[in-house]
């Protein structure tokens, strides 16, 4: 390769609808995947309080510690006689009472510091400490499907920890650069109509695009909840799409004025979750979405009314495929004495258990087997006793 292509493969990719599209692999899709499965990892970024998003209302430690922050019950959708789900997640209250939501509290990864970067990078390489493994626990198990179901994509500006690795993936994301007219799209295209390597490139890179704008051209897709839940959905609802999907989310460190922000965050992520679930169409019934933090947050609130970086968190797996309904928690409870460090909500369960199993049921694949391939270093239960988790896909 000569230096003068290397600013032709950066217009490449820039050029193609403005996008922030990285053609890691040559193919996003080949023919008919040999499994109707898809599985879905949403990153919460910045340590979601799981606290306030499913309220341990029955558990007195809860409004003692969080004060006036505390939300009223009486305002959340209750689901069962010990949790309840926040009011900002309507649409997911509605796939907890048709059984396609399950929540598992008192979650954790085996990082027990409170660094945002440290706690990412455990929880999207698989390893038991920051940056031991080098590729991503959602790259170990793109290599462990049937070949022609090796696509997977992050919708994401770059590639995701969790998908790096010697499996080849593909990123999409919107861009802010300004939307390529036609004309221009016609003349690299002709450009490089006898390139086989960068004609290649730029044909997936169009086909991508199409994809992305639902094959009739028009506005770039925006980068709210309910545009990447519809744009991620026009990938993964056709037949010769990719099978596994990675979608970022931030802003979830929330260390003052909390209320507002958490309730903003997750009205955003419940409405991703319902254009996913909409725009998925008959594919819903054969989806698993899991939705996971680094860590959780302070189970008493701060000064500023917010909350501090914790350790405990809850995980959600919504879909047509989870047997869902039901909140699993091994729950530890918020009074004095039960809190880790006397600060944080105790893990009860590991994080890492519960995407070895989740993943498994959902490739058919033996959990404890798949557990070795996902997290070589061992999964880290907390306590240090063993772990059964009950069946979570249908």
């Amino acid at each position: 390769m000569t230096d003068r292509q290397y600013p032709r493969r950066d217009f490449l990719r820039m050029a193609a609808s403005g996008a922030a599209l990285t053609l890691v692999a040559p193919r996003l899709a080949l023919a008919k995947a040999a499994t109707e499965r898809r599985f879905v990892f949403v990153i919460q970024r910045g340590a979601a309080d799981g606290l306030e998003t499913l309220i341990p209302y029955a558990d007195p430690g809860y409004a003692r510690l969080r004060g006036a922050m505390a939300l009223d019950p009486a305002t959340a959708t209750h689901l069962d006689g010990s949790f309840a789900l926040h009011p900002a997640m309507v649409e997911t209250a509605r796939l907890h009472a048709a059984r396609e939501a399950l929540f598992v509290h008192a979650v954790a990864s085996p990082y027990r510091d409170r660094s945002h970067f440290d706690g990412q990078n455990v929880l999207e390489t698989g390893g038991t400490s920051p940056y031991q493994l080098k590729d991503g626990w959602l790259n170990r198990l793109v290599s462990q499907l049937p070949h022609a179901d090796k696509e997977a994509i992050a919708f994401s500006a770059t590639v995701p920890v969790a998908l790096r690795g010697p499996v080849e993936v593909a990123s999409y994301a919107p861009s802010a650069l300004p939307q390529a007219t036609d004309d221009l799209m016609l003349r690299v295209t002709q450009l490089y109509q006898d390139d086989a390597q960068l004609h290649a490139l730029w044909s997936s890179a169009m086909d991508t695009r199409d994809i992305a704008m639902g094959g009739q051209g028009g506005a770039r897709p925006r980068q709210d909840g309910a545009s990447t839940g519809k744009l991620a959905a026009s990938f993964l609802a056709r037949a010769d799409g990719p099978r596994i999907a990675m979608i970022e989310t931030g802003g979830w460190d929330t260390h003052s004025a909390q209320n507002a922000r958490l309730a903003a965050q997750l009205r955003n992520l419940d409405a991703m979750v319902a254009a996913l679930r909409d725009g998925m169409g008959s594919a819903w019934s054969e989806t698993v979405v899991l939705v996971a933090t680094e860590f959780g947050r302070t189970a008493a609130a701060n000064g500023t009314n917010g909350t501090d970086h914790g350790t405990g968190a809850m995980a959600m797996l919504l879909g047509g495929a989870v047997q869902g309904g039901r909140v699993l928690a091994d729950w530890p409870g918020l009074g004095n004495g039960n809190l880790l460090e006397n600060r944080d909500l105790r893990p009860t369960t590991a994080l890492d258990a519960l995407i070895a199993q989740a993943c498994g049921e959902c490739f058919a694949i033996e959990p404890s087997r798949l557990s070795r391939m996902l997290f070589p270093q061992g999964v880290a239960v907390p306590g240090g006793a063993g772990q059964a988790l009950p069946r979570l896909l249908r």
